[in-house]
């Protein structure tokens, strides 16, 4: 917990409640007034305080208000998300770190990954695990979207080595350096996301690569890059990766698109005839 920022949460507490016209929160309307919006009135009523106590925050006054108070006044003035962090880090306390990162698939996303039928892609989490697939990265990975661990990208690079054979060797220690990047640019972000402290604690117990890894400090988030994977039917695969990102920057869609100047796309089109056809075992890459 920081210190409270007496000032900038007056202000901000000022100026939202000054933005809100009354009718948006189902309050009647109401005559001429010398000042846009909400009454201090209003909001104290909806967040459950008084109002001496709420007039005493805008005034920059009275301790420090519970986490849970500062949470109601969030409600009460219809704060976004970031709105709402905002509030949050003014008063003192820390982020709320929305890890839900959510279990369900962005409708977005899920609306473009529906309409996607001849390019491998899939959903992910900023914290690796895949949440759907279309039924061609189904055919270039060689599973569904799985639960648990068996679904983490991060995970199934660091502790299922066999994950790994489908990147040539060379190419496996930048691959594993973007993947602790990009998961430490993920915990920057929610620092106190117990799904991703979680799975940061179990790599480290169970990878010595990854804890060396992790020790270095590297962050940077995967964006757009190249990969080849060695598929056991259709042969190499030169793909590049195109990252599209949510509202939230929790989901991305990742689409695999052939390389220029391979024969990448030929070879995509024989995994499309071989479609559903399942493999001895699922693999694993972002």
């Amino acid at each position: 917990m920081n210190g409270i920022d007496r000032a900038e949460l007056a202000g901000f507490l000022r100026r939202t409640r000054e933005r809100i016209e009354p009718a948006l929160v189902g309050l009647p309307p109401r005559g001429r007034r010398r000042t846009p919006g909400l009454r201090r009135e209003d909001v104290a009523q909806m967040a459950g305080i008084s109002v001496d106590y709420y007039a005493r925050l805008e005034q920059q006054r009275g301790a420090q208000p519970s986490e849970q108070v500062i949470s109601a006044l969030a409600g009460a003035l219809r704060l976004t998300d970031d709105e709402s962090d905002y509030l949050h880090s003014l008063a003192g306390y820390r982020t709320r770190g929305r890890s839900t990162s959510a279990r369900r698939v962005s409708p977005g996303l899920l609306l473009v990954l529906d309409r996607l039928v001849d390019t491998p892609a899939q959903v992910l989490t900023d914290s690796g695990q895949v949440l759907a697939r279309n039924a061609m990265a189904e055919a270039l990975f060689g599973a569904p979207a799985l639960p648990g661990r068996a679904g983490n990208a991060f995970w199934r690079m660091f502790v299922d080595r066999g994950s790994r054979r489908i990147i040539p060797e060379e190419l496996q220690p930048i691959l594993m350096a973007n993947h602790v990047a990009d998961l430490r640019a993920t915990h920057a972000r929610r620092p106190h996301d117990e799904e991703v402290n979680a799975l940061i604690r179990d790599l480290l117990e169970a990878s010595d690569e990854f804890r060396e890894l992790w020790e270095q400090h590297d962050v940077a988030v995967m964006r757009n890059c190249t990969k080849t994977i060695l598929h056991p039917q259709v042969g190499p695969l030169a793909l590049a990766s195109e990252v599209l990102l949510d509202s939230t920057g929790e989901q991305s869609l990742v689409l695999y698109t052939p390389q220029r100047g391979t024969d990448t796309a030929e070879r995509l089109e024989l995994l499309c005839v071989l479609g559903g056809e399942k493999f001895a075992e699922p693999w694993e890459v972002r």
